[in-house]
């Protein structure tokens, strides 16, 4: 079956699935848009919720990323060995979650300087992340990688890309960072990859 993936031309949520399809070696077709264009306008009435990420994987159709997610997930086993790994993943991904929709606040809506986002939002953010992952090692979860290990390494690169030296602090995050850009796959995306981190070119 043919997996598709309709997102933005942006990296944002669509970058966590584009990361799980290509580290997995999963071939996928890549729909990407500009906002509010005519395209993107007369292809979202044909979809289910007309909203992005959408991925179609046969004859299925996903919306909302934490579902699609869920469902790559389950369908390449990124989702722990136990009922407790699944619950510490689902855990972590709500977790980067939120510092995702506290950078949203601040880059698309303005609500704080980037001067107290990166010095006062993200290290704050960051150390509860660096908390809650303590005693993690390669992965989130042990040494087997699941789908939190994806959203965690862009938001993680999004923090390192546009605050350069927010890791420095957290020897944990960066190595966690570190282990996702040595996988091949993901290390040679990555490098040539030219998608805009966000909507607006602002950092």
């Amino acid at each position: 079956m043919t997996i598709s993936l309709y997102y933005f031309n942006i990296r944002g949520f669509g970058e966590y699935i584009r990361l799980l399809l290509i580290d997995q070696g999963v071939s996928f077709e890549d729909y990407q848009y500009e906002r509010f264009s005519e395209e993107w306008e007369k292809l979202k009435k044909t979809m289910i919720f007309g909203q992005a990420p959408c991925l179609k994987d046969g004859n299925e159709e996903f919306v909302q990323t934490g579902a699609i997610m869920r469902y790559l997930a389950r369908k390449y086993d990124l989702y722990g060995s136990n009922p407790a790994d699944a619950a510490f993943i689902d855990m972590v991904f709500e977790c980067v979650r939120d510092l995702r929709a506290k950078y949203e606040r601040y880059i698309y809506y303005s609500d704080e300087t980037k001067e107290n986002y990166d010095s006062v939002t993200l290290p704050e953010t960051l150390a509860n992340l660096s908390k809650l992952l303590k005693h993690c090692s390669q992965f989130v979860s042990g040494d087997k990688i699941s789908f939190a290990d994806y959203v965690l390494f862009e938001e993680l690169d999004v923090a390192n890309t546009t605050a350069p030296g927010s890791l420095n602090k957290f020897e944990n995050l960066k190595q966690l960072h570190a282990n996702m850009s040595a996988r091949p796959n993901l290390k040679q995306y990555v490098l040539t990859r030219t998608t805009r981190i966000n909507g607006i070119d602002r950092q």
